[in-house]
């Protein structure tokens, strides 16, 4: 090997060990990996950029802006609403979820399908009385099929077309993927329904939800300010610093039976006041001797505390990118800056609620959040966590819902004829959305997943590096030296079970740019097509199963199911075997070698 071959492949080799740790954000390892090629001159100058203008980067980011218009206009929230009844069989309401689930992720991004779906998925299985864990796997998996039948349905086919345009001058079209995609999908949500929710663990299927399993109730009490209290004329933000020494949080203050706003925490205490605490009963005690309180015999109104007009409770869970991840309560001031209590923390189905202020947040936990009932919606949002209870649909755009339908509709049909490209009938289509306050001005870079199109950006030149200085003919090369003697399919098998088990532990878009070059290499090599070997590699890359780190699904679906590491793979591993099952001799027929 060359010097330049070398210090490639310990820069891929050391992507992919960072990418393992987790430490560092896949974007940030991304650029850092492309700034040293640079650097080290196996990627030229004026070329380390060139990934941020490649079409695949860009038509990732403008399909964002389209789901996101798809969303606003409520199409989405229409589909959830209408094709989701609560079955009672488990198997037809796990399909019916699935498929409804990979027919929303076949045109806008699975993320957000996910996004939508888990609400509705929930609200249907509790009213049906079957837990979280029994569907909440199985509709992420089919999210995840979903994005194999269309090229926009997820970022690594998207990358593998624009790879086929760089080394045959045809990229892959809209429904090159759909014949072998859909197929791949309705087998495995098959698997799914019929299958794969057994191999769930049973105390997983048997467990209550995130939300059952806190028992905030338990832990609310009600204290007096009596006449005399030295809490009188004190600030509540100042009760709120004493309370924090003891393991307590003050939820609510009630005054003459009226629950007053907590948004800034600036309320003097008044004689008579009754203040909801939320503590343990250790806790309590210490609390109200330090606050100078005293406890309530009984509650003022009997039942639930929590919530009512001015007051909501809202049950979420932290997606990627929140403001949250790596904050506690304290340092990201979520009571001060963002006028909401939190209340409880459910990780992987434990609850967890003593020290919840030293509590650093992590992507997939379940918050339980208390605010004002009109701004508690919005800092869910600002705080980029996604309610888990179904919202109603937006009457307020419902006008807009057919317009978005029309030009979503209008973009793909134009690029699947070859009127137009497709990043050029994609860009239109978002134009018209903005023009259309579909996706307001606001809205419109919040709706790009960055560190996705950062990543992609990134990786599109260090993977041009892996060809340019011959590392992968010589990968190629050991490969085929491997597999002397086998023919092209078992090769074809090999690098889908490679592709498959790299993106169970990084991000499906490096995968796809660094596996796509090694498919068509290994074609070229074996005297082939390329195509079923592309194919194979976008097939692969999105079914990441195995574990809840491979895809953003995956890791959102952790907390409210309360799955454990270890469950992905159970009914993971079938599906990936069903999906090879399936695949390859359709590849087979449809992209003949």
């Amino acid at each position: 090997m060359t010097l330049d071959q070398i210090l490639i492949s310990a820069i891929i080799l050391a992507v992919f060990g960072l990418f393992l740790w987790g430490r560092w954000r896949y974007d940030v390892v991304a650029v850092l990996a492309l700034a040293t090629a640079t650097l080290l001159g196996i990627v030229p100058a004026k070329a380390m950029f060139a990934g941020f203008g490649h079409p695949a980067t860009v038509t990732v980011a403008l399909v964002l802006i389209l789901s996101r218009g798809l969303q606003n206009a409520g199409a989405t929230d229409i589909v959830a609403k209408y094709l989701l009844p609560p079955l009672k069989r488990p198997e037809a309401h796990i399909g019916a979820l699935g498929a409804v689930a990979a027919g929303l992720s076949a045109v806008m991004n699975n993320v957000g399908a996910l996004a939508l779906l888990m609400p509705a998925a929930l609200s249907s299985a509790a009213r049906v009385k079957r837990s979280a864990a029994q569907v909440l796997m199985p509709v992420s998996f089919c999210s995840i099929l979903g994005g194999l039948v269309t090229l926009i349905g997820t970022p690594p086919n998207i990358i593998v077309a624009s790879f086929r345009g760089d080394i045959q001058g045809t990229p892959f079209s809209m429904f090159d993927f759909t014949p072998v995609g859909a197929a791949v999908a309705a087998a495995g949500i098959v698997f799914v329904a019929l299958i794969g929710w057994r191999l769930i663990p049973p105390a997983r299927r048997a467990a209550p939800s995130a939300a059952e399993a806190i028992h905030i109730e338990d832990y609310v009490s009600e204290a007096r300010v009596g006449e005399d209290s030295a809490a009188i004329g004190q600030r509540l933000r100042e009760l709120d610093a004493k309370a924090d020494e003891h393991d307590a949080v003050i939820l609510e203050v009630l005054r003459h039976g009226r629950r007053l706003a907590l948004s800034g925490r600036h309320l003097d205490i008044d004689a008579d006041d009754v203040l909801l605490i939320e503590a343990g009963p250790d806790a309590l005690e210490r609390v109200l001797k330090v606050l100078d309180l005293t406890a309530a015999t009984e509650r003022d109104k009997p039942g639930i505390v929590l919530g009512g007009e001015e007051i909501s409770v809202m049950e979420a869970v932290v997606a990627a990118r929140s403001a949250l991840i790596g904050h506690t309560p304290e340092t990201i001031r979520l009571r001060s800056r963002y006028g909401a209590n939190l209340l409880a923390v459910s990780r992987a189905g434990t609850p967890i609620r003593s020290r919840l202020k030293n509590f650093r947040f992590r992507e997939g936990d379940v918050l339980l959040l208390e605010g004002d009932t009109e701004s508690l919606p919005d800092t869910a949002s600002r705080l980029r966590c996604l309610p888990l209870a179904q919202r109603d649909i937006t009457l307020g755009k419902l006008h807009l819902t057919g317009l978005a339908i029309l030009v979503f509709v209008i973009a793909i049909a134009a690029a699947a004829l070859g009127l137009v490209a497709l990043p050029a009938a994609l860009a239109v289509a978002a134009i018209a959305m903005v023009l259309f306050n579909i996706v307001p001005l606001r809205d419109l870079y919040e709706a790009i997943d960055w560190p996705v199109v950062v990543l992609i950006g990134a990786m599109i030149p260090v993977g041009a590096a892996l060809q340019t200085t011959g590392a992968t003919g010589t990968l190629i090369d050991g490969l085929l030296k491997v597999a002397a003697g086998a023919s092209p399919v078992i090769v074809l098998v090999v690098v889908m079970v490679v592709t498959m088990t790299l993106s169970d532990v990084i991000n499906n878009a490096a995968t796809a740019v660094v596996m796509a070059p090694i498919g068509a290499g290994l074609a070229h090599s074996l005297g082939v097509s390329p195509d079923p070997f592309l194919m194979a590699v976008a097939i692969s890359a999105s079914c990441a199963f195995l574990t809840p780190i491979g895809h953003q699904n995956n890791t959102l679906i952790m907390g409210p199911g309360g799955y454990h590491f270890g469950d992905y793979w159970r009914m993971g591993l079938p599906l990936e075997a069903v999906v090879i099952v399936v695949s390859v001799p359709l590849l087979l027929v449809i992209w003949p070698l």
